[in-house]
């Protein structure tokens, strides 16, 4: 053997020497990869998505060898879109217009992989002062509602579980830009929309918050969940791991942002255009404690569905939407991305 083969042998035992000592594989020398990953939210940015930017912030998604970037679409319609055709392998949709969209004849079998908002964020918000204190009291008065207001398709359950007849109730359609300010000035007597966003926008515009009441769809029997992240199909059945490390990364910025709010609405802020700082902080406190942080939640973790619940909810989308088939919840909702439920539980 030359003496340059065995010098060449030589360097080439120590170095496996050197990494067996390390516990180190030659493979593992070289790190995987990323996987690209656009997500599109389905409406302008708010406050309600800073666990996902905390997640980028901190590393969570780098740190699962993901590459994600982010943008908005017009509605959820058009999120579903994007991702029945690939061009986002996920998005944050309301879980309920993906329930309508999977009625559609030849419709992408896209599902939720993890629920954001385990209520609906659905809600009417009134003035005191126009005699509307609780739900039966909007018998006669005007509700504002703006073009494409998802919470109106739920509202003919919510007036049927509560004894209210729809004809005695008038809908105003407007813009949603101009919808609190229709009713600070008392042309209406309540608007129809979030409860993290009117009431906030309300009281910034200096209508008194002791003459607001939130009625909140969930406290009438709404079932609906809310907001969740669905996924492309032929991405999630190619890239599993991809679509787990994504889910384990946003149970990370919900928890960071459980943890701290202010922080959390800070990344928020410096992603949205004019944004308040002071007024998204309002809007993310409202949002964890009246959407995110509920009772369920507490009990099984975040980002799952309790299926009989999900059921139910479909049920009452059916009550304004005639299905050709009626999905099931296993058609809408798949938790195999999700982690172990000790991963997911909030202390």
């Amino acid at each position: 053997m030359s003496k340059f083969k065995t010098t060449a042998l030589r360097c080439l035992l120590a170095l496996s020497i050197t990494l067996v000592a390390r516990g180190v594989s030659a493979a593992e020398t070289v790190a995987p990869s990323s996987v690209a990953i656009h997500f599109t939210f389905d409406r302008p940015l708010d406050a309600s998505m800073a666990p996902f930017f905390l997640a980028a912030k901190d590393g969570r998604f780098s740190a699962e060898h993901l590459n994600v970037s982010f943008s908005s679409a017009s509605g959820s319609p058009e999120a579903l879109a994007r991702v029945a055709k690939g061009d986002s392998e996920l998005a944050l949709v309301d879980i309920n217009e993906l329930i309508r969209f999977r009625d559609k004849e030849d419709a992408a079998p896209v599902k939720a992989v993890f629920v954001l908002f385990n209520r609906a964020p659905y809600a009417i918000v009134a003035r005191r002062s126009r005699g509307i204190n609780v739900l039966p009291d909007l018998d006669g008065k005007t509700v504002g509602v703006a073009d494409g207001d998802l919470s109106m398709r739920l509202w003919p359950a919510l007036a049927q579980q509560n004894g209210i007849k729809t004809s005695h109730v008038k809908f105003h359609k407007m813009s949603a830009a101009v919808r609190e300010p229709i009713l600070s000035a008392g042309q209406v007597d309540a608007v129809a929309g979030f409860s993290y966003l009117s009431p906030v926008n309300l009281r910034d515009r200096g209508v008194p918050g002791a003459d607001l009441v939130v009625l909140r769809y969930a406290d009438y029997g709404c079932e609906a969940y809310g907001f969740a992240v669905v996924a492309n199909a032929a991405f999630a059945a190619a890239k599993p791991d991809a679509v787990k490390g994504f889910v384990r990364a946003l149970v990370a910025g919900v928890a960071a942002t459980i943890k701290e709010p202010t922080r959390a609405a800070d990344v928020a802020t410096s992603r949205i255009d004019g944004g308040d700082r002071d007024l998204e902080l309002e809007r993310l406190r409202t949002v964890l404690a009246d959407n995110i942080l509920t009772d369920e939640v507490k009990r099984n973790g975040l980002g799952g569905i309790e299926p009989l619940r999900l059921e139910r909810s479909i049920d009452q989308v059916a009550q304004d939407f005639k299905f050709r088939k009626r999905p099931t919840a296993g058609d809408i909702f798949d938790d195999r991305f999700l982690p172990p439920v000790a991963a997911r539980l909030i202390n």
